[in-house]
């Protein structure tokens, strides 16, 4: 009797161990993906939920269960599911943020997951951005270099040239159209700095600055040298020497210097590429504005940048599946879709070339042009990133821009306070 009972509750556990192990842990028999996306515009959303339905239709025993997520506060969110055990399968996030979590052992290693038309499909340059150590940690499948737009009817009418993708403004040159295009209470340029951080470290890389740099021994080291501080220097002289440049937008988000762009206060605002969407939904009747590439220095018009990455949870039961549907999800045609709903571009080589892609209407083709000079942000693979910059970088590159402290100070922060925390990771 005894044996009896107990030989039944081995196979009642056994089944119970086989079912919670099981790719298909629903009663009906079907596997359930919880994606979390971040997109938030309208047409961004309505593409992503339309590529959902597309992909349940068409796969009824895998459904993937859309969850939305905000660029917010995802850092804080995903370390908190993780950690709770809760994390979605498909996770939406940006690259500059992987590092903590593909190191935390959080994330699968994608290697022998993905299809390899899908790792063929992307350069590898842009793999890069999601590569750490020998893993992959995800896909970087959308991507945005920094642009100046520009109000076109005011540029014309001052005589300045204007540049191009082949034939850009230096940064010296910069300052002297911002200059010349200032006075009367209007500005050649806004620069939106309440987030300095990314902004600044991208763009320097046009001047030749790297910032962070890596030692034999594998460790990063934060050093301020002469071409990290060229960018920076350009934009605390236009808002504090020749007064090119407002002090007020410095604590702006990019939106907030829509209506003063919109109503002559400023000729040329730098902002992300997909701000586009916004300035064609809301410019006024008869606004004319255009996209302009970045200024070039020693590094011509190389810019960092951290694309948006798909990655799948290491605690995730349906990692096989979860692949699938990414595979499905960044199909060429698909990442066009999904790229024309943000306004951004496609790491894809075959959707860069879709000809919906390089139309001169709203800048399109400028921002094409300039997909092959976007390489890995220089904080890319820096364990400690989000803590350096939150605790370090943003508090002293904004005294710094407002006049606060110096260019010593700075490079004193950034380097010693800074090194002192990247330190606690890289042990």
């Amino acid at each position: 009797m005894r044996t009896t009972l107990t030989r039944t509750r081995l196979l009642t556990v056994l089944v119970l161990l086989l079912a919670a192990c099981s790719p298909h842990a629903g009663d009906d028999g079907r596997v359930t993906l919880r994606f979390q996306s971040l997109a938030w515009q309208d047409e961004s959303v309505r593409a992503t939920k339309e590529l959902v339905r597309e992909w349940n239709a068409a796969h009824p025993d895998v459904r993937v269960e859309y969850v939305q997520g905000s660029w917010d506060s995802v850092h804080d969110q995903l370390l908190t599911s993780f950690e709770g055990g809760e994390a979605p399968d498909v996770i939406h996030d940006a690259a500059d943020d992987l590092a903590d979590f593909a190191h935390g052992g959080y994330l699968a290693d994608l290697t022998g997951l993905l299809p390899q038309r899908l790792k063929d499909g992307i350069p590898q340059h842009s793999w890069a951005t999601a590569t750490f150590g020998d893993g992959v940690y995800g896909v970087p499948f959308l991507q945005e270099p920094r642009v100046l737009i520009a109000n076109a009817t005011w540029l014309r009418r001052s005589g300045v040239r204007i540049p191009s993708p082949e034939h850009p403004w230096s940064w010296p040159e910069f300052r002297q159209v911002t200059k010349r295009l200032s006075g009367n209470g209007r500005y050649g340029v806004a620069w939106p700095l309440k987030e300095p951080v990314s902004a600044t470290l991208n763009l320097s890389l046009s001047a030749g600055g790297r910032l962070f740099h890596r030692g034999a021994d594998g460790k990063v080291t934060v050093r301020f040298e002469s071409a990290d501080a060229e960018v920076p220097r350009t934009i605390r002289d236009q808002v504090s020497g020749d007064h090119s440049a407002p002090r007020s937008t410095l604590g702006s988000g990019g939106s907030d210097t829509l209506p003063g762009f919109f109503g002559g206060r400023y000729a040329m605002v730098p902002l992300g590429f997909s701000y586009r969407q916004q300035i064609a939904q809301q410019a006024p009747k008869g606004f004319a504005w255009q996209v302009l590439p970045a200024p070039a220095g020693a590094g011509g018009l190389t810019q960092g940048v951290s694309p948006q990455t798909l990655s799948i949870a290491e605690d995730s039961p349906h990692k096989k599946e979860a692949a699938a549907f990414l595979d499905f999800l960044l199909r060429p045609k698909n990442m066009v879709r999904l790229a024309l709903g943000d306004w951004m571009l496609p790491t894809g080589t075959e959707a860069l070339s879709d000809p919906a892609l390089h139309t001169a209407k709203d800048g399109w083709a400028t921002g094409t042009a300039l997909a092959g000079r976007l390489t890995s942000a220089p904080a890319q693979s820096v364990r400690g990133y989000p803590e350096w910059k939150d605790k370090v970088a943003t508090p002293a590159f904004q005294e710094y821009y407002s006049g606060a402290i110096g260019l010593p100070e700075l490079r004193r922060r950034l380097e010693d306070d800074g090194n002192l925390v990247l330190a606690r990771y890289q042990r």
